[in-house]
This record gives C-alpha cells, sequence and structure tokens, in this order.
C-alpha cells in the first residue's frame, strides 16, 4: 500500500502545493516568513525559545510564542493567518519547525562559498561550556573577491579528549564537512594552549607535517601577556610585589560586607575630595568602581588590577586597618589584614605599584590594538615597535618624571620615603644575617636594579618572542615567481607614489580592497598574493575567543542540556548575523 501512495503522483508535495488556491499558497508564505523572521529577531539578541510550554493556551509560554502574539495583537493578517486560521498541522510554530529554520544550512553555505578558492588561515581555541563540556570553536580567515580580509566563524566541534591528536581530528573533521582543501590552507592561530602550540608533539606539528606552509603564529596578545607578566615574575621583588597584591584584593574583596565597607570607604574620599575642590565633577566622572583581580591569561588584567588599586588606595587601607582591629573576624584573619596592611605601606611596595603600573601601561594600548579584528601582521609588528620605543625611551629618560609622581603619592598616602644617598638595607630573615650584603646605595637598588632591570628584561623578551617573520611561503612562489616579482615590485612602487587614488590608504586590508576595486591585483598579480598571504597570516585570535562569550549567552545556566548540534546551529546564526 505505501508503494501504490508512493506511485501515486497525485499524492506527492508539488501537486498538492499545485492544487492549493493562490490565497492558500499566499498565508503560507506569510506563516513561514513571521517565523523566520522572529527566529532571526531572538537569536539576533541571544535568545533561544525559552519557556516550559509551547502550547497556546499555557500560561508560560516560550519567547517565539510571546512575542507572535505580540505581533498578532497588532496585526490584524498575521493574527487571520497564523493565530486564527491556520491549519494546525501547518502553523509552522512548532519547536521542531524552529530548529528546521535555524538548522537551515544557507548561512554556512554563504560563507563557504565567499571562501571559494582562496587562500585561507583558521584561528581555534577551546573552552569549556556550562555543561562542562569541552569544546573547539572554528573561525576561517580570507581575502575574499572584493580584497575584503574576513574572519568567519563556521561552528564548534564537542571533544572528549583535548590530546593534539584528537584536535587534529577535529579539524580534519571540520575540513571535511566543509571541502575546505588543505592544500588552500595557510595559517594556524592558537589560543596558546601547551598541549596546541607544541613544537615536536602539538597540534601545530602535526597540521605542519601534513601541509608544511599552514605556518603558526602564537597569539601575539599571549606572548605579550607573558612576555611583560610571567618575566615580570622572574625578578623576586617584583615576584613577591604581586604576590601580595593578589592577598590584598583577595582579603579586601573576601566577603559582601567587605566589598559594599570598601565602596563606602571609597565614596567618602570621593567626597572629601570634591569638597577641598582636588578632583572635578562631571557626566561620567567619579563613577562608583571595585578592585579587579589579576588572571596570567587575561588581557590587560594586572594592568587593570593595578590602576584600580592606586585609584582605592585610602579605601584598602582604611578596610585592611578596620579588618585588623575588627573583633567579628578571626585571630587569622585580623593577623593577615595586619601584616598586609604594614606591607602595603611600605616604599618598596609603593615604589613596585607605581612601577609595574608604567609598564605594564605601555602594553595597554598595544593589548588593546592587537584585539581588534582584522589585524594584519605587519600592522601588529609595527605595534610591538612603538611598545619596544616606549620602553627605551621610559628607561632612558623617564626616571625622574616617574620619582616625582610617585614621590607626590607617598606624600598623599603618608608612606615615608627614603633618602636615595644613604645605604640600601637588604632584608633578611630574622636572627639569619644576610650573607654578603651588597652595598649599594637605595638610588642603585631602586634606579638600576628595579626599574632599569624590569625594563631591560622586559625588551629582551619582547625582541626574543617577536621576531620578523621573513621568508614565509617559499612553496607559494617559485624560482622563476621570486625573479618576476622583484620587476613587478619596482613598477608597483612607481605606480602607487604616482597614483592619486591610492594615497591616504589606512592599513594593508584598504590597500587590498582598492587593488582589487581598480583591477590592479590582475595587473600585479604577484604582488596582490603576497599582500594576501600578509592578511591571513593568524596574528591575534580575538575573534575565536569572542565565540565563547556569545556561547555562554546561547548556552546558560538555564539553557544548559541543549545538544551539540543545536548549539552549534544557534552559535552560527547568532555570530554570524549579517548573513542569517
Amino acid at each position: 500500500m505505501n508503494c501504490e501512495t508512493l506511485m501515486n503522483q497525485d499524492e506527492h508535495i508539488q501537486p498538492v502545493l499545485h492544487k492549493q488556491s493562490k490565497q492558500m499558497r499566499n498565508d503560507y508564505r506569510i506563516r513561514l516568513n513571521a517565523s523566520i523572521d522572529y527566529i532571526r529577531v531572538l537569536l539576533r539578541q541571544g535568545h533561544s525559545f525559552r519557556g516550559h510550554d509551547k502550547t497556546e493556551s499555557s500560561l508560560n509560554l516560550c519567547n517565539f510564542l510571546i512575542q507572535l502574539e505580540f505581533l498578532g495583537a497588532h496585526n490584524k493578517e498575521i493574527n487571520d493567518v497564523i493565530l486564527k486560521n491556520a491549519p494546525k498541522n501547518c502553523k509552522l510554530t512548532s519547536p521542531d519547525i524552529q530548529k528546521d529554520i535555524v538548522n537551515a544550512t544557507e548561512t554556512i553555505n554563504v560563507i563557504i562559498r565567499d571562501v571559494g578558492d582562496s587562500l585561507f588561515s583558521i584561528l581555534v581555541h577551546e573552552s569549556r561550556d556550562v555543561s562542562t563540556k569541552e569544546q573547539m570553536s572554528f573561525v576561517i580567515c580570507y581575502v575574499d573577491s572584493s580584497g575584503h580580509v574576513n574572519e568567519r566563524f563556521i561552528g564548534i566541534e564537542h571533544l572528549t579528549s583535548t590530546t593534539s591528536l584528537s584536535l587534529k581530528d577535529a579539524i580534519d573533521k571540520m575540513f571535511s564537512r566543509y571541502n575546505l582543501s588543505m592544500s588552500k590552507f595557510r595559517g594556524q592561530g592558537f589560543d596558546g594552549a601547551s598541549n596546541m602550540p607544541g613544537k615536536f608533539n602539538g597540534l601545530k606539528a602535526l597540521i605542519l607535517k601534513e601541509n608544511p606552509c599552514a605556518f603558526y603564529i602564537h597569539c601575539f596578545v599571549h606572548q605579550l601577556q607573558l612576555a611583560l607578566i610571567a618575566v615580570a615574575k622572574l625578578n623576586l621583588p617584583i615576584s613577591n610585589f604581586i604576590r601580595v597584591v593578589g592577598d590584598v584584593l583577595n582579603v579586601v574583596g573576601a566577603s559582601c560586607k567587605r566589598s559594599d565597607l570598601l565602596r563606602e570607604k571609597h565614596s567618602n574620599f570621593i567626597v572629601e575630595a570634591l569638597e577641598r575642590g582636588e578632583i572635578s565633577s562631571g557626566r561620567g566622572l567619579n563613577q562608583e568602581i571595585t578592585l579587579q583581580h589579576a588572571g596570567d591569561t587575561r588581557w590587560g588584567s594586572h594592568y587593570n588590577s593595578l590602576i584600580s588599586l592606586i585609584f582605592m588606595f585610602s579605601a584598602v587601607i582604611d578596610v585592611l586597618e578596620i579588618i585588623s582591629k575588627d573583633d567579628s573576624s578571626s585571630h587569622d584573619q585580623k593577623t593577615e589584614a595586619f601584616n598586609l596592611l604594614k606591607s602595603v605601606l611600605l616604599f618598596d611596595f609603593a615604589f613596585n605599584l607605581h612601577l609595574m603600573k608604567h609598564v605594564l601601561g605601555i602594553s595597554s594600548e598595544l593589548s588593546t590594538a592587537l584585539q581588534k579584528k582584522d589585524q594584519d601582521s605587519v600592522n601588529a609588528m609595527d605595534l610591538v615597535q612603538i611598545c619596544k620605543h616606549r620602553l627605551q625611551k621610559m628607561r632612558d629618560d623617564g626616571w625622574d618624571s616617574f620619582l616625582e609622581n610617585f614621590h607626590r603619592f607617598c606624600e598623599q598616602h603618608y608612606i615615608d620615603v627614603l633618602k636615595m644617598d644613604d645605604m640600601f638595607t637588604c632584608w633578611a630573615p630574622r636572627g639569619l644575617p644576610h650573607r654578603n650584603p651588597p652595598e649599594v646605595t637605595n638610588l642603585h637598588h631602586y634606579r638600576v636594579d628595579l626599574f632599569y632591570g624590569v625594563i631591560d628584561i622586559q625588551l629582551q623578551e619582547l625582541n626574543d618572542r617577536f621576531s620578523e617573520a621573513a621568508e614565509f611561503y617559499p612553496q607559494d612562489f617559485s624560482r622563476f615567481d621570486l625573479l618576476t616579482l622583484d620587476d613587478q615590485l619596482e613598477t608597483y612602487i612607481c605606480d602607487m607614489r604616482s597614483n592619486r587614488a591610492f594615497q591616504g590608504l589606512k592599513g594593508l586590508g584598504n590597500l587590498s580592497e582598492k587593488l582589487v576595486m581598480s583591477k590592479k591585483n590582475m595587473m600585479y598579480p604577484l604582488v596582490y598574493k603576497l599582500l594576501t598571504l600578509t592578511l591571513i597570516l593568524p596574528v591575534a585570535t580575538t575573534t575565536v575567543e569572542r565565540v565563547f562569550s556569545a556561547m555562554r549567552i546561547v548556552k546558560d545556566r538555564l539553557r544548559n542540556r541543549m545538544s551539540d548540534d543545536w548549539m552549534n546551529d544557534s552559535l552560527i546564526v547568532y555570530v554570524e548575523k549579517i548573513y542569517f
């Protein structure tokens, strides 16, 4: 009977639709468009179709049906066609229909078609979602036919293991799913996890073994963070300072009561400063802030932590003093607060606080700039050079101004200032005199050992980590191409210098688009190829890390049972809103 029904042409979808009246087809299109548009609205805002019940009689409808009813109340056509007169089996509002629309492959297909035959690189990052599943996200970076650099999210993959082989298998699945050619693969960028950039057994090595042109660049922002934090800890006084800062933040912010007390003390300080005329009032000024905890893998977190500590220094001192005298605190808590209070009021702590604030402040702008999308390697290297130049300038000419600002801070907070001509007293454990104590002045210790020492080790690390990216992609240019490239570059340079249309461009991305627009990419194919390879060389994992910020919106504590496929579909249409 099923066979006979299948062979009956009159029962097929196409004839049935053809038999329907024009009005019925029009009503169907209205219902379908309404469902698609509402799903677009919800997912653009990061909402899912939450609610305990999908039935129209429920008092706790999902977001989708609530908004549909709202529109129906203000649009007679929607109300009549969808809510009142639609057949029960053709309302197009069921959860299955919603998922089918989100699962439509048009969104990802547009991205893959846009990649076309272009060379590309991938950015990969792994993180846990709210249900403690290890997820691996993929972003593809390419230059499209108009010369524009794109970084597009193409999906996530659930990992049951985070070994290098497992990560490589996940990448192979993604390549196979979207028919991405390994021969067009030209760059790989990761989040810096230890199992990813390993030289021999890591994911980088496995990919390079298969495609030696897929060069790996350690994320510039992670390199910067490692250079400025990990290296600073090699200096023992700075390492101890960072530990004390962490202890202060933990003690002062250990409870809601202490956090409220800190805000109250700081608010009183602001009021008193306003009355004395030391600070000005105005829109956006003197807003409530709190102490920020630092993390070794978070961009700029140490700098923000030190800034907040300096800004709220008086309030922090008051809170530590209150804790050390509070009868409700335990003996250990009072002792810890008392010891920290003595530490933070020392000349050493205040000096290191300002030194690290200045050093990290120089790199903060670089860190922020490197987090922007479509960052190219040439511009990133320029930013690194600026950072090195500023550090060198601080070393050569910054001591006097630094010391002047630091002394002003000490006077404001009643910190005893050491005389720089006195001999430096090195600390030693009680009862154990320091062996061979260095006979140096305070000036030598604070200027040479700390000020110069910290800056020098930062400069050395920046030079070691950020080497020039030279002689990449040798297999993309034959010996004949290299000979031709020299002549083509000479002609190209003369053309660019005399062509007004190419004046005032900002960055290599603008240059690439302008070359395509003027069709000069066909006049200088080797130059344009070189430019394309430069643009897709991954220097930052900003885009792929922002995917996980979106994942915390799409899959949150209230929706922690989403399947991997449903979360992947929702994330793609949420992140790539412009295509959906």
